[in-house]
């Protein structure tokens, strides 16, 4: 198992006996260690393996024991029996937004809740309302809740899919007679949301046997669903249902285009076949009796290139494919360079255990450096969030005194001196101007009072953008993908102001927000809106978040030249310099 699951599971178990009404000690035993798994350097394994363990700060004999037998055999017996003492429909409504293990436990032992559909009806015919801490408001809020989380019950987080399929993929590839292998659908689309994963390989029928074998037997598969000589389906171990399509080799870019939709993009891509003479499909271009044909051949094609220029396209990226102006763009092959991972430099909006981040400035700044960038930007919450560790004005001095010290000892690599300072309801800021002016950078986030009008967060957004100080905005829209609604911000106005005081706006890369959203990104591009591309990292591990983000910027046309953390250090700091002095 690896460090990420283990993690997982140790966090999972300190919520369960939270739920339980456990000890708070133990409840934050597990949780700490999960955090302490989770950002560790050293091999899991091997410290398993020699019984060593315990040598790791905050984790005792029993959690050793705990981790021991996860490492050998996937499971632990403390784990399933305390999965089996909660009803599973408690930690469903963990999802519920406002629902923490606290109120959870209540709704438990005074209604006897024990499924979101139970607490929804509870909730229709006003139950809760009887229950301290409980109100008609809350009922109401509850109620949205759990329509959002029907919504998106069939959907599933990129990172997520990612990270399984890519294991899929890889061991596929290595498959004898397998000649080539590759996502397909919205995860090679690089959607914000997955429905089900899509994969499409190449293999002689000789060696479709091994190549199913494979597939079915791997470690993340939890369920068979089919089995065929072309196609076998299953559901992983994370929910997810993952299809593996085989094909012809001569079939496989009609294959991996097709099944990479949209299906608003086939449709197009089919019609302009028509026009052409040819009829295309999942696995040929085949004749028509038009007469546009008449004296020529079919098309050979080897990859989706030959496709599309067959049809007198340039080649759509496939996080272009979504019928949104791609067409236009391959007739007159005018597509943008899109920027890619080996174009970031470094990153912004980066926590350390100042505020609520794991880990030491020092420990951010030689991950960042370990991953070959230039620079971080450090940006810890300001004094408002006091629930994150927010750092007063003396603790702020004493962090800049603290970058300055590293850059004098480390010509070759820049900290920025950042801060993630608090939009207040009025939309002013939780620091002075003058403090403000002390940062090489402003982030201005929103985290409080999401309870709003349109009207009311776009304003407070857009007076938080006028400040001079400010360089951009943090997770415009504050959504948590599958967990909770953005505020209903207009992120047109939201746009048009800060292009207007030239302020920057950030793609929050991480998975659970990948937020400015992808369809807003193209027009801030075509706005003059400068992009970062920031993790919000809390942990060393989190810095690589940032390369979600570079998904969701291609998807909106972006290139190197659109994004501030893709350019070398002296324009970074001739940029921000401009923004400080208005």
């Amino acid at each position: 198992m690896e460090k990420k699951q283990i993690a997982e599971i140790l966090d999972e178990m300190g919520t369960l006996l939270e739920l339980k009404g456990e000890n708070p000690f133990r409840v934050r035993a597990y949780r700490n260690a999960s955090l302490v798994i989770s950002t560790l350097n050293a091999d899991l394994a091997q410290l398993a393996a020699q019984g060593t363990l315990t040598s790791i700060k905050g984790i005792g004999k029993g959690l050793a024991e705990i981790i021991t037998e996860l490492m050998r055999t996937g499971t632990s017996k403390e784990h399933e029996q305390l999965r089996a003492s909660v009803p599973a429909g408690l930690r469903e409504m963990l999802r519920i937004q406002g629902l923490g293990p606290k109120r959870i436990k209540l709704l438990y032992e005074k209604l006897g809740l024990t499924s979101i559909d139970a607490l929804r009806k509870a909730c229709e015919e006003h139950r809760l309302m009887a229950l301290e801490g409980f109100a008609a408001k809350t009922e109401e809020n509850i109620l949205k809740s759990i329509q959002h989380l029907s919504s998106m019950s069939s959907k599933h987080l990129y990172s997520t899919a990612r990270e399984a399929a890519d294991a899929l993929v890889t061991e596929i590839s290595r498959v004898k007679g397998v000649q080539r292998c590759e996502v397909a659908g919205s995860l090679r689309r690089r959607k914000e949301l997955i429905g089900d994963i899509d994969i499409i390989a190449s293999v002689p029928a000789v060696h479709r046997k091994r190549v199913f074998d494979a597939f079915t037997s791997h470690g993340h598969v939890l369920t068979i669903l089919a089995r065929g000589d072309t196609k076998s389906s299953v559901i992983l171990k994370n929910g997810i249902q993952c299809d593996l399509r085989v094909v012809e080799e001569r079939e496989y870019p009609f294959a991996l285009n097709y099944f990479t939709g949209c299906k608003e993009h086939n449709v197009e891509m089919r019609l302009r076949a028509l026009k052409r003479g040819l009829s295309l499909n999942e696995y040929a271009f085949t004749r028509t009796e038009n007469p546009a044909m008449r004296g020529k051949t079919v098309p050979v094609c080897k990859d989706e290139d030959d496709i599309y220029r067959a049809l007198g396209l340039a080649f759509v990226p496939p996080e272009l494919r979504e019928n949104q102006g791609e067409f236009d763009a391959a007739e007159k092959d005018e597509f943008p360079h899109l920027i890619d991972n080996a174009d970031i430099r470094g990153t912004f909006h980066c926590h350390t255990n100042a505020s609520d981040g794991v880990n030491t400035l020092e420990e951010m700044a030689e991950a960042a450096r370990a991953l070959g960038w230039e620079y971080l930007g450090i940006a810890d919450h300001s004094k408002a969030a006091a629930y994150a560790g927010g750092l007063s004005p003396a603790k702020v001095k004493a962090q800049i005194r603290a970058i300055d010290r590293w850059n004098d000892a480390n010509e070759e690599f820049r900290l920025f001196k950042g801060t993630e300072c608090d939009i207040l309801t009025d939309g002013s800021l939780d620091y002075s101007d003058n403090l403000l002016a002390s940062f090489d950078y402003v982030v201005v986030s929103i985290h409080s009072k999401f309870k709003m009008t349109q009207s009311e967060a776009t304003k407070r957004i857009t007076t938080a953008l006028k400040n001079r100080h400010v360089t951009m905005l943090g997770h415009p829209t504050g959504r948590l993908l599958l967990e909770r609604e953005g505020y209903p911000v207009d992120m047109t106005e939201v746009i048009n102001v800060a292009a207007g005081e030239r302020k920057a706006i950030e793609i929050n890369a991480h998975p659970m927000r990948l937020d400015l959203d992808w369809r807003f990104v193209r027009y801030a591009k075509e706005k003059g809106v400068p992009i970062f591309i920031n993790p919000d990292a809390h942990t060393t591990e989190g810095l690589k978040d940032v390369f979600y983000g570079v998904g969701i910027a291609r998807k909106g046309w972006l290139e190197a030249k659109d994004v501030v953390n893709a350019w070398k250090t002296a324009s970074v700091e001739k940029f921000l310099k401009a923004l400080q002095k208005g």
